[in-house]
Protein backbone atom coordinates (compact mmCIF):
# COMPACT_ATOMS: atom_id res chain seq x y z
CA UNK A 1 0.00 0.00 0.00
CA UNK A 2 1.37 3.39 -1.02
CA UNK A 3 1.62 6.15 1.61
CA UNK A 4 1.70 9.77 0.45
CA UNK A 5 2.02 12.94 2.55
CA UNK A 6 -1.74 13.43 2.11
CA UNK A 7 -2.36 10.11 3.85
CA UNK A 8 -0.57 11.51 6.90
CA UNK A 9 -2.16 14.97 6.71
CA UNK A 10 -4.05 14.35 9.96
CA UNK A 11 -0.69 14.26 11.77
CA UNK A 12 0.45 17.67 10.52
CA UNK A 13 -0.57 19.74 13.55
CA UNK A 14 0.78 17.19 16.03
CA UNK A 15 4.12 16.80 14.26
CA UNK A 16 4.53 20.54 13.83
CA UNK A 17 3.96 21.07 17.55
CA UNK A 18 6.52 18.39 18.44
CA UNK A 19 9.10 19.78 16.04
CA UNK A 20 8.72 23.35 17.25
CA UNK A 21 8.87 22.30 20.89
CA UNK A 22 12.15 20.47 20.27
CA UNK A 23 13.45 23.45 18.30
CA UNK A 24 12.60 25.79 21.16
CA UNK A 25 14.57 23.64 23.61
CA UNK A 26 17.79 22.60 21.81
CA UNK A 27 20.20 20.20 23.49
CA UNK A 28 23.75 19.54 22.34
CA UNK A 29 25.78 16.32 22.17
CA UNK A 30 25.03 13.73 24.87
CA UNK A 31 22.83 16.24 26.72
CA UNK A 32 19.59 15.44 24.87
CA UNK A 33 17.74 14.40 28.04
CA UNK A 34 14.56 16.38 27.40
CA UNK A 35 14.45 15.42 23.73
CA UNK A 36 15.01 11.75 24.56
CA UNK A 37 12.22 11.93 27.13
CA UNK A 38 9.81 13.33 24.54
CA UNK A 39 10.79 10.61 22.07
CA UNK A 40 10.48 7.79 24.61
CA UNK A 41 7.12 8.99 25.95
CA UNK A 42 5.66 9.34 22.47
CA UNK A 43 6.84 5.90 21.40
CA UNK A 44 5.51 4.28 24.57
CA UNK A 45 2.16 6.04 24.20
CA UNK A 46 1.84 4.44 20.76
CA UNK A 47 2.59 0.96 22.11
CA UNK A 48 6.17 0.74 20.86
CA UNK A 49 8.75 -1.03 23.03
CA UNK A 50 11.34 1.52 24.20
CA UNK A 51 14.99 1.06 25.16
CA UNK A 52 16.99 3.95 26.62
CA UNK A 53 20.56 4.73 27.62
CA UNK A 54 22.70 3.78 24.62
CA UNK A 55 25.33 6.51 24.21
CA UNK A 56 23.85 8.20 27.30
CA UNK A 57 20.77 9.72 25.68
CA UNK A 58 20.04 7.42 22.76
CA UNK A 59 16.58 5.89 22.35
CA UNK A 60 15.60 2.80 20.36
CA UNK A 61 11.98 1.93 19.73
CA UNK A 62 11.14 -1.59 18.54
CA UNK A 63 7.97 -2.39 16.62
CA UNK A 64 7.07 -5.86 15.39
CA UNK A 65 4.76 -6.29 12.44
CA UNK A 66 1.46 -8.11 12.84
CA UNK A 67 2.60 -10.70 10.33
CA UNK A 68 5.48 -13.10 11.11
CA UNK A 69 8.85 -12.36 9.58
CA UNK A 70 12.54 -12.62 10.43
CA UNK A 71 13.82 -9.52 8.65
CA UNK A 72 14.75 -6.49 10.75
CA UNK A 73 15.58 -2.96 9.62
CA UNK A 74 16.76 0.16 11.42
CA UNK A 75 15.60 3.73 10.73
CA UNK A 76 17.84 6.39 12.25
CA UNK A 77 17.30 10.05 13.15
CA UNK A 78 19.74 12.37 14.96
CA UNK A 79 18.56 14.52 17.89
CA UNK A 80 21.31 16.99 18.85
CA UNK A 81 21.61 20.74 18.33
CA UNK A 82 24.58 23.05 17.76
CA UNK A 83 26.44 25.60 19.86
CA UNK A 84 25.12 28.63 17.97
CA UNK A 85 23.11 31.72 18.92
CA UNK A 86 19.85 31.73 16.97
CA UNK A 87 18.87 34.98 15.21
CA UNK A 88 15.34 33.97 14.21
CA UNK A 89 12.52 35.87 15.93
CA UNK A 90 9.57 33.51 15.43
CA UNK A 91 7.73 32.06 18.42
CA UNK A 92 9.54 28.73 18.38
CA UNK A 93 13.05 30.20 18.34
CA UNK A 94 15.53 28.74 20.82
CA UNK A 95 15.10 29.80 24.44
CA UNK A 96 18.54 28.43 25.34
CA UNK A 97 21.38 30.95 24.87
CA UNK A 98 24.06 29.89 22.38
CA UNK A 99 22.28 26.66 21.47
CA UNK A 100 20.21 26.14 18.35
CA UNK A 101 18.75 23.47 16.09
CA UNK A 102 20.64 24.80 13.08
CA UNK A 103 20.91 21.52 11.17
CA UNK A 104 17.34 20.27 11.26
CA UNK A 105 17.76 17.40 13.67
CA UNK A 106 14.53 18.55 15.33
CA UNK A 107 12.83 17.82 12.01
CA UNK A 108 14.64 14.53 11.50
CA UNK A 109 13.51 13.35 14.93
CA UNK A 110 9.93 14.44 14.28
CA UNK A 111 9.67 12.82 10.85
CA UNK A 112 10.75 9.49 12.32
CA UNK A 113 8.27 9.91 15.18
CA UNK A 114 5.55 10.52 12.61
CA UNK A 115 6.41 7.30 10.83
CA UNK A 116 6.50 5.40 14.12
CA UNK A 117 3.06 6.73 15.06
CA UNK A 118 1.53 5.69 11.74
CA UNK A 119 3.17 2.27 11.64
CA UNK A 120 2.25 1.50 15.25
CA UNK A 121 -1.41 2.18 14.45
CA UNK A 122 -1.31 -0.19 11.46
CA UNK A 123 1.72 -2.53 11.63
CA UNK A 124 0.78 -4.34 8.44
CA UNK A 125 4.22 -5.74 7.69
CA UNK A 126 6.26 -8.87 8.38
CA UNK A 127 9.36 -8.40 10.51
CA UNK A 128 10.71 -5.81 12.92
CA UNK A 129 11.54 -2.11 12.73
CA UNK A 130 13.99 -0.45 15.11
CA UNK A 131 13.53 3.33 15.34
CA UNK A 132 16.99 4.60 16.26
CA UNK A 133 17.13 8.08 17.81
CA UNK A 134 20.79 8.99 17.99
CA UNK A 135 22.52 11.65 20.09
CA UNK A 136 25.63 13.64 19.26
CA UNK A 137 25.92 13.60 15.49
CA UNK A 138 27.53 17.03 15.38
CA UNK A 139 31.28 16.42 15.38
CA UNK A 140 31.28 13.91 18.22
CA UNK A 141 30.28 10.67 16.53
CA UNK A 142 27.32 9.51 18.56
CA UNK A 143 26.65 6.79 15.98
CA UNK A 144 30.06 5.29 16.68
CA UNK A 145 29.40 5.41 20.43
CA UNK A 146 26.03 3.68 20.03
CA UNK A 147 27.69 0.93 18.00
CA UNK A 148 30.49 0.54 20.54
CA UNK A 149 27.89 0.23 23.30
CA UNK A 150 26.15 -2.61 21.48
CA UNK A 151 23.53 -1.06 19.19
CA UNK A 152 23.65 -3.80 16.58
CA UNK A 153 24.37 -6.53 19.13
CA UNK A 154 21.15 -5.72 20.97
CA UNK A 155 19.12 -4.57 17.96
CA UNK A 156 20.33 -6.49 14.95
CA UNK A 157 19.47 -4.88 11.62
CA UNK A 158 19.61 -6.49 8.21
CA UNK A 159 19.71 -2.97 6.78
CA UNK A 160 19.82 0.54 8.21
CA UNK A 161 18.63 3.84 6.73
CA UNK A 162 19.12 7.55 7.40
CA UNK A 163 17.77 10.85 6.07
CA UNK A 164 18.84 14.53 6.14
CA UNK A 165 17.21 17.73 4.99
CA UNK A 166 18.79 19.80 2.19
CA UNK A 167 18.24 23.59 2.14
CA UNK A 168 18.01 25.09 -1.35
CA UNK A 169 16.76 21.81 -2.84
CA UNK A 170 13.08 21.82 -3.92
CA UNK A 171 10.71 21.23 -1.03
CA UNK A 172 9.83 17.58 -0.60
CA UNK A 173 12.05 16.33 -3.42
CA UNK A 174 14.58 13.57 -2.73
CA UNK A 175 18.21 13.05 -3.75
CA UNK A 176 20.43 10.01 -3.33
CA UNK A 177 23.18 8.07 -5.05
CA UNK A 178 24.63 4.58 -4.81
CA UNK A 179 28.22 4.33 -3.59
CA UNK A 180 30.09 7.22 -1.96
CA UNK A 181 27.61 9.98 -1.11
CA UNK A 182 29.32 11.93 1.68
CA UNK A 183 33.02 12.36 2.34
CA UNK A 184 35.34 11.07 5.01
CA UNK A 185 36.15 13.90 7.40
CA UNK A 186 39.55 13.96 9.08
CA UNK A 187 41.52 16.59 10.95
CA UNK A 188 45.25 17.23 11.04
CA UNK A 189 47.76 19.61 12.52
CA UNK A 190 51.44 20.39 12.10
CA UNK A 191 53.65 22.20 14.60
CA UNK A 192 56.64 23.73 12.84
CA UNK A 193 59.48 24.18 15.32
CA UNK A 194 62.52 26.30 14.56
CA UNK A 195 64.64 29.14 15.86
CA UNK A 196 62.84 32.41 16.30
CA UNK A 197 64.35 35.79 16.93
CA UNK A 198 64.19 39.45 16.09
CA UNK A 199 62.12 40.37 13.06
CA UNK A 200 64.97 42.56 11.83
CA UNK A 201 67.41 39.64 11.84
CA UNK A 202 65.63 36.64 10.26
CA UNK A 203 68.88 35.21 8.88
CA UNK A 204 69.96 34.36 12.44
CA UNK A 205 67.11 31.86 12.83
CA UNK A 206 65.08 29.40 10.79
CA UNK A 207 61.77 31.33 10.80
CA UNK A 208 59.03 28.67 11.11
CA UNK A 209 56.43 31.21 9.95
CA UNK A 210 58.08 31.23 6.52
CA UNK A 211 58.11 27.43 6.55
CA UNK A 212 54.44 27.26 7.55
CA UNK A 213 53.53 29.61 4.71
CA UNK A 214 55.28 27.41 2.16
CA UNK A 215 53.48 24.38 3.57
CA UNK A 216 50.05 26.01 3.30
CA UNK A 217 50.63 26.75 -0.38
CA UNK A 218 52.31 23.42 -1.15
CA UNK A 219 49.56 21.15 0.15
CA UNK A 220 47.23 22.26 -2.65
CA UNK A 221 49.68 20.50 -4.93
CA UNK A 222 48.61 17.27 -3.25
CA UNK A 223 45.10 17.82 -4.63
CA UNK A 224 46.32 18.96 -8.04
CA UNK A 225 49.20 16.54 -8.59
CA UNK A 226 48.76 13.51 -6.32
CA UNK A 227 45.01 12.86 -6.26
CA UNK A 228 43.80 11.30 -9.54
CA UNK A 229 41.67 13.74 -11.54
CA UNK A 230 38.79 11.27 -11.52
CA UNK A 231 38.68 11.43 -7.72
CA UNK A 232 37.54 14.27 -5.46
CA UNK A 233 39.32 15.52 -2.36
CA UNK A 234 39.65 18.67 -0.27
CA UNK A 235 42.43 20.03 1.94
CA UNK A 236 41.63 23.21 3.85
CA UNK A 237 43.55 25.14 6.49
CA UNK A 238 41.27 26.42 9.23
CA UNK A 239 43.66 27.44 11.99
CA UNK A 240 47.06 29.15 12.21
CA UNK A 241 48.67 30.14 15.50
CA UNK A 242 52.02 31.88 15.92
CA UNK A 243 53.65 34.56 18.02
CA UNK A 244 51.96 37.40 19.84
CA UNK A 245 49.86 40.22 18.40
CA UNK A 246 51.58 42.54 20.85
CA UNK A 247 55.04 41.69 19.54
CA UNK A 248 54.91 41.72 15.73
CA UNK A 249 58.68 42.24 15.53
CA UNK A 250 59.36 38.87 17.15
CA UNK A 251 59.70 35.80 14.93
CA UNK A 252 58.17 32.91 16.91
CA UNK A 253 59.90 29.59 17.39
CA UNK A 254 56.68 27.56 16.93
CA UNK A 255 53.87 27.82 14.38
CA UNK A 256 50.74 25.66 14.41
CA UNK A 257 48.84 24.94 11.20
CA UNK A 258 45.66 22.85 11.39
CA UNK A 259 42.92 21.90 8.99
CA UNK A 260 40.52 19.36 7.57
CA UNK A 261 40.73 16.80 4.79
CA UNK A 262 37.83 15.27 2.85
CA UNK A 263 37.88 12.20 0.61
CA UNK A 264 35.53 9.57 -0.77
CA UNK A 265 37.66 6.42 -0.98
CA UNK A 266 40.01 4.62 1.40
CA UNK A 267 42.84 4.94 -1.14
CA UNK A 268 42.61 8.74 -1.40
CA UNK A 269 42.17 9.02 2.36
CA UNK A 270 45.41 7.09 2.87
CA UNK A 271 47.16 9.23 0.25
CA UNK A 272 46.15 12.51 1.94
CA UNK A 273 47.34 11.32 5.33
CA UNK A 274 50.69 10.18 3.94
CA UNK A 275 51.39 13.14 1.68
CA UNK A 276 50.51 15.80 4.26
CA UNK A 277 53.16 14.33 6.54
CA UNK A 278 55.72 14.02 3.76
CA UNK A 279 55.23 17.60 2.56
CA UNK A 280 55.43 18.97 6.10
CA UNK A 281 58.61 17.03 6.87
CA UNK A 282 60.26 17.87 3.54
CA UNK A 283 59.63 21.61 3.70
CA UNK A 284 60.68 21.75 7.34
CA UNK A 285 63.91 19.85 6.68
CA UNK A 286 64.77 22.06 3.70
CA UNK A 287 64.57 25.13 5.94
CA UNK A 288 66.23 23.74 9.04
CA UNK A 289 63.03 23.28 11.04
CA UNK A 290 61.22 20.32 12.56
CA UNK A 291 57.64 19.30 11.78
CA UNK A 292 55.49 17.50 14.35
CA UNK A 293 52.55 16.04 12.45
CA UNK A 294 49.30 14.49 13.67
CA UNK A 295 46.43 13.13 11.58
CA UNK A 296 43.12 12.08 13.17
CA UNK A 297 40.56 10.00 11.28
CA UNK A 298 37.13 11.19 12.38
CA UNK A 299 34.25 10.13 10.12
CA UNK A 300 34.61 7.53 7.33
CA UNK A 301 33.10 8.12 3.89
CA UNK A 302 29.37 7.45 3.76
CA UNK A 303 28.83 4.73 1.19
CA UNK A 304 25.33 3.69 0.16
CA UNK A 305 24.73 0.04 -0.70
CA UNK A 306 23.35 -0.68 -4.17
CA UNK A 307 20.34 -2.78 -3.14
CA UNK A 308 19.27 -0.45 -0.32
CA UNK A 309 19.72 2.64 -2.51
CA UNK A 310 17.38 1.10 -5.07
CA UNK A 311 14.79 0.53 -2.35
CA UNK A 312 15.23 4.08 -1.07
CA UNK A 313 14.64 5.46 -4.58
CA UNK A 314 11.49 3.37 -4.88
CA UNK A 315 10.26 4.53 -1.45
CA UNK A 316 10.84 8.16 -2.42
CA UNK A 317 9.03 7.63 -5.73
CA UNK A 318 6.07 6.11 -3.90
CA UNK A 319 6.03 9.15 -1.64
CA UNK A 320 6.26 12.06 -4.08
CA UNK A 321 6.44 10.64 -7.60
CA UNK A 322 9.42 9.57 -9.63
CA UNK A 323 9.84 13.00 -11.22
CA UNK A 324 10.73 14.44 -7.81
CA UNK A 325 13.50 11.94 -7.08
CA UNK A 326 17.13 12.44 -8.17
CA UNK A 327 18.67 8.93 -8.10
CA UNK A 328 22.22 9.91 -9.04
CA UNK A 329 22.92 13.13 -7.17
CA UNK A 330 26.57 14.30 -7.06
CA UNK A 331 28.52 13.34 -3.93
CA UNK A 332 28.85 15.99 -1.22
CA UNK A 333 32.05 16.85 0.67
CA UNK A 334 30.17 17.19 3.93
CA UNK A 335 30.39 14.32 6.42
CA UNK A 336 27.95 12.37 8.58
CA UNK A 337 28.52 9.89 11.38
CA UNK A 338 25.77 7.66 9.97
CA UNK A 339 28.73 6.42 7.91
CA UNK A 340 29.78 4.37 10.95
CA UNK A 341 26.48 2.49 10.80
CA UNK A 342 26.92 1.88 7.08
CA UNK A 343 30.35 0.40 7.79
CA UNK A 344 28.61 -2.26 9.88
CA UNK A 345 25.38 -2.80 7.96
CA UNK A 346 24.14 -2.37 4.39
CA UNK A 347 21.91 0.64 3.99
CA UNK A 348 21.28 4.01 2.40
CA UNK A 349 21.19 7.69 3.31
CA UNK A 350 18.86 10.04 1.45
CA UNK A 351 18.42 13.82 1.28
CA UNK A 352 15.03 15.54 1.41
CA UNK A 353 14.61 19.05 0.05
CA UNK A 354 13.96 21.75 2.66
CA UNK A 355 12.93 24.23 -0.05
CA UNK A 356 14.38 27.21 -1.86
CA UNK A 357 14.00 30.91 -1.09
CA UNK A 358 10.40 31.03 -2.28
CA UNK A 359 9.58 27.96 -0.14
CA UNK A 360 11.01 29.21 3.15
CA UNK A 361 13.92 26.79 3.29
CA UNK A 362 16.86 28.60 1.76
CA UNK A 363 18.98 29.46 4.80
CA UNK A 364 21.80 26.96 4.96
CA UNK A 365 22.39 24.57 7.83
CA UNK A 366 24.78 25.69 10.57
CA UNK A 367 23.71 29.32 10.18
CA UNK A 368 21.76 31.40 12.77
CA UNK A 369 18.74 31.99 10.49
CA UNK A 370 18.16 28.36 9.48
CA UNK A 371 14.89 26.62 10.27
CA UNK A 372 13.52 23.23 9.32
CA UNK A 373 10.55 23.45 6.95
CA UNK A 374 7.49 22.01 8.70
CA UNK A 375 5.81 21.46 5.33
CA UNK A 376 8.03 18.43 4.69
CA UNK A 377 7.34 16.67 8.01
CA UNK A 378 4.63 14.41 6.57
CA UNK A 379 6.68 13.90 3.40
CA UNK A 380 9.62 12.55 5.37
CA UNK A 381 7.35 10.45 7.57
CA UNK A 382 5.61 8.99 4.50
CA UNK A 383 8.99 8.12 2.99
CA UNK A 384 9.86 6.11 6.10
CA UNK A 385 6.52 4.30 6.00
CA UNK A 386 6.93 3.41 2.33
CA UNK A 387 10.47 2.18 2.97
CA UNK A 388 9.22 -0.14 5.71
CA UNK A 389 6.51 -1.45 3.39
CA UNK A 390 9.05 -2.08 0.63
CA UNK A 391 11.45 -3.85 2.97
CA UNK A 392 8.93 -5.75 5.07
CA UNK A 393 5.59 -5.45 3.29
CA UNK A 394 4.09 -5.32 -0.16
CA UNK A 395 4.35 -1.70 -1.34
CA UNK A 396 4.77 -1.21 -5.07
CA UNK A 397 5.83 1.86 -7.05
Amino acid sequence: MRTTPDVLASLTAELTAIRRDIHRHPETAFEEQRTAQIVAEKLESWGIEVHRGLATTGVVGTLKGKRPGQKTIGLRADMDALHLQEKNTFDHASVIPNKMHACGHDGHTTMLLGAARHLAAAPDFAGTVHFIFQPAEEGVGGARVMIEEGLFDRFNCDAVYGMHNMPGFPKGHFAIRSGPMLAASDSWDVIFKGTGGHGALPYRGTDPTFVAGQFIVAIQGIIGRNVPPTQAAVLSVGHIAAGSAGSPNVIPSDVVVAGTSRSFTPEVRDLLERRLGEVAAGIAQASGCEAQYKYVRRYPPLINSVEQTTLAVEAAALTVGRDKVEPNTPPVTGAEDFAFMLEKKPGAYIMIGNGGSEEGGCHNVHTPLYDFNDEILTTGAAYWVNLVQLELGDAKA
